[in-house]
């Protein structure tokens, strides 16, 4: 699993709650630990897993994880990547939890908090992709996206931060 933060191009990205996606359901605190995550790493990107299960009622995000960027130390500036023995071991908790990895979180630093190139061809249909922007420190936007299988473009997938209940 790998990504970058160089931006995203047009062919890239289509608007996309409107394609059906179904939105991702993420406790206010996991996003604000994900932004701490990602400040905290600034200027490399930082990377993590969703963990959770889908329902009539949106993927519900129920658990994050944070796993070092495995990428080549000098690239981590604007790439991550999950390496394949934290992802098998992410899988093996999920499925002994009764959960399901549904994505994978990282950061842009610099850069929008949109897919890039890299990321598109990258990414895995499934799976749902969130991405915060951070800018000179700051935790600045966060978005979801989903790989569209047939046309290989990501489609943006709401966000609806909860709070606990």
């Amino acid at each position: 699993m790998n990504s970058s933060s160089d931006g995203g191009s047009p062919s890239s990205v289509t608007g996309a709650a409107d394609r059906g996606q179904t939105a991702l359901r993420l406790p206010a605190e996991f996003a604000r630990q994900i932004e701490r995550e990602a400040v905290a790493a600034y200027p490399n990107e930082c990377c993590g897993i969703l963990f959770g299960r889908d329902s009539s009622q949106g993927r519900i995000v129920e658990r994050i994880q944070a796993v070092p960027n495995a990428f080549d130390l000098s690239e981590r500036y604007h790439r991550f990547a999950i390496s394949p023995m934290q992802l098998m071991d992410a899988e093996k908790q999920a499925a002994a939890e009764g959960r399901l990895v549904l994505g994978f979180y990282h950061s842009h630093p610099d850069a929008p908090a949109r897919p890039s190139e890299y990321d598109r061809a990258h990414a895995w249909p499934f799976y749902s992709y969130l991405i915060v922007s951070i800018v000179n420190g700051q935790a600045l936007d966060m978005t979801s996206w989903v790989l569209d299988e047939r046309t290989e473009t990501f489609a943006r997938q709401d966000i609806d931060q909860t709070d606990p209940s």
